[in-house]
């Protein structure tokens, strides 16, 4: 390729308008936001404290899957809200190898004090966009999974 052609194909392409670059920005933004109306957890620790609500018990495993997180990720995750006292640990009775994750009263109670907040995070993180336009975006988001 030419520096003519090349320099061309260079100025062609625009970061700004490059989808990675432009959901990196969002999640920036939406990060921010979260750290300041939840500031005792992080949005991954969030995540899995919410899940655990939700589910009840799930493997250390499963609980991964279930918050797109890889198993070293999960696995600092769990650790983390473990020694906080958010979350414990049993190992399955038929399999020594796998861990049970379950909320504590205390985890559980934290979430719920959260719960209003994350509904904030969202709606300021969706705030320029009307109504329809977040339905949507979810919906295409989605897709994109």
């Amino acid at each position: 390729m030419s520096d003519t052609q090349q320099n061309s194909v260079q100025q062609d392409y625009i970061l700004d308008e490059q989808v990675g670059f432009v959901l990196r920005r969002a999640s920036q933004r939406h990060l921010g936001i979260f750290a300041s109306r939840i500031p005792e957890l992080t949005p991954t620790q969030f995540a899995a404290l919410a899940k655990l609500c939700e589910l009840g018990a799930a493997s250390q495993n499963e609980l991964g899957r279930r918050t797109a997180m890889d198993a070293a990720t999960i696995k600092g995750v769990i650790d983390r809200l473990r020694k906080r006292g958010l979350v414990a640990t049993v190992k399955d009775a038929n399999d020594q190898r796998r861990l049970f994750v379950k909320a504590t009263a205390a985890g559980e109670e934290l979430f719920a004090n959260c719960v209003e907040q994350a509904r904030k995070i969202t709606d300021e993180t969706l705030a320029p966009l009307s109504e329809k336009e977040r339905l949507m975006f979810l919906q295409l988001l989605s897709k994109l999974q």
